[in-house]
């Protein structure tokens, strides 16, 4: 599935720079992950491209920063008002390249969100700040645009990152150059052609490309801020290289998120709320349920309402109606998955459903509920990012709650239990950037996101997101 080929087996797709689409010499198959068949062509570009890209961004940027506010919420608008009306166009491509399903939570679930958070981020406020105002004196802070942002994508929600990383970029008057993942990178092409209909040419420009591109953008000296999202690895490897221009840095990187059930709840109750937030888009969500902590009181009970749900739980290509989870997105998070299944169940792990390929064409694994899981066992100790989830018992709250922060990872967890107080209490010992109660991963554009320990730098949304992109100024008089 890496092989180059012409573009032309399906529709061209082009590099965009300075509101222009750009041809490049050669491509690269994006195939449906639930069969293997062609989806499109991925242009390859350049450190050249990515050099005209930057230019153009380069030059884009004082006439954008100079706009007026009401001008740039306006434009965000209009491009939320695009992707309400080509949802019928951009899901299904979504789909096909990404495998998540067409309904439900899936392809038009996440371009609606992409509009919806676009549409929140169009109406926040970037006001000058007054500290004093007194007859010592009167200290102003004014919020300005950095420059050029360089955005990386991952390939789990393609089109709802993009607008996470684009929109609060040109909300504040910056310009944008952006890499998606090689292996979902025709929506986010799409996403930018819309952009570019309202935008002027130059603020918003594309180059897809491999591993080089990312790392020519984190160590580009025209490109003043990097934000990414994905694995931990690849996030020191942009520090490393951002470090030579002290870059600013958005990192949202890898979670191994812990969720803790305590004795006083219905399993029955909360088992589809367990369910969803360790398997939506199959698993591979950076804030999910990666390790789940149940006690021992209501331990069976809890998983076996899972293991239920998990075994009726409607699997297919996502272009078929009815199906809830689509295929793993490639082979190499495939393998991941099956191998740290394999591995646990060697260790003592029970697989109470799934546990192995679903077999025939496409990247299937069914969803897995893995009982008797410990820590040691890498599905425990590492994050998985796919349709496998452990169990772990536990006993002691104190002792559980040192288990669940002990990993290198801090992005997200939750506790489960029918007293709102207590939890709250327990989710404040989280070491996490966000914890929810009775639920997981409900992010939502007005509450601001990121993790702390190696699970990043930085938060996006709200206007905390919006603030950092931006530097702040100081005037005294």
């Amino acid at each position: 599935m890496t092989d180059t080929a012409t573009a032309q087996d399906a529709r061209p797709f082009h590099n965009i720079i300075a509101g222009r689409g750009v041809s490049a010499r050669e491509s690269l198959p994006v195939r449906n992950p639930a069969n293997g068949t062609l989806v499109g062509q991925m242009p390859l570009g350049t450190v050249e491209d990515l050099d005209a890209a930057v230019a153009a961004a380069r030059a884009a940027f004082p006439a954008w920063a100079a706009t007026g506010d009401a001008e740039r919420k306006a434009a965000c608008n209009r491009i939320a008002d695009l992707l309400e009306a080509g949802i019928a166009e951009l899901a299904p491509l979504l789909t096909a390249e990404q495998g998540k399903p067409l309904g439900g939570l899936g392809s038009q679930w996440e371009i609606g969100g992409a509009a919806a958070w676009t549409r929140h981020t169009a109406g926040l406020d970037l006001p000058m700040t007054v500290l004093q105002d007194s007859n010592e004196g009167r200290v102003q802070v004014h919020r300005k645009p950095i420059g050029v942002v360089g955005s990386i994508t991952p390939w789990n929600f393609p089109v709802l990152i993009a607008a996470w990383h684009i929109i609060p970029a040109v909300r504040a008057g910056n310009c944008v150059v952006i890499k998606p993942s090689p292996n979902t990178p025709l929506s986010s092409i799409r996403f930018v052609e819309l952009i570019n209909q309202v935008l002027p040419a130059g603020v918003v420009n594309i180059v897809c490309g491999g591993n080089e591109i990312g790392a020519a953008m984190s160590a580009h000296q025209g490109i003043d801020k990097m934000v990414f999202t994905g694995s931990t690895g690849t996030g020191r490897k942009i520090m490393a290289s951002a470090a030579e221009t002290v870059k600013r840095l958005t990192l949202e990187l890898g979670g191994n998120d812990a969720a803790i059930v305590l004795p006083d709840v219905d399993p029955q109750a909360i088992a589809e709320g367990l369910f969803w937030g360790a398997f939506i888009n199959n698993g591979q969500t950076c804030a999910c349920i990666k390790r789940l902590y149940v006690h021992d009181s209501i331990y069976d009970a809890v998983c076996e309402a899972l293991a239920a749900l998990a075994a009726a739980m409607p699997m297919g290509d996502g272009r078929q109606e009815g199906v809830a989870l689509g295929p793993v997105q490639n082979e190499m998070q495939f393998e991941r998955v099956k191998s740290l299944v394999e591995e646990a169940k060697a260790q003592g792990a029970r697989a109470l459903t799934g546990g192995a390929p679903a077999g025939g064409a496409g990247y299937f694994y069914p969803p897995t509920i893995v009982a008797d899981a410990e820590h040691g066992m890498r599905l425990v100790d590492e994050e998985q990012f796919g349709p496998a989830l452990p169990v772990i018992r536990y006993t002691d709250i104190d002792d559980v709650i040192a288990r669940a922060n002990d990993n290198p990872n801090g992005l997200g967890g939750s506790i489960w239990s029918q007293d709102t107080a207590r939890a709250r209490e327990l989710a404040l010992r989280l070491e996490c950037g966000t914890a929810w109660i009775n639920k997981h991963g409900m992010i939502q554009p007005n509450a601001p996101f990121g993790g702390i320990k190696q699970s990043g730098i930085g938060v996006q949304f709200a206007e905390a997101g919006l603030l950092e992109n931006t530097v702040g100024q100081t005037i005294i008089m």
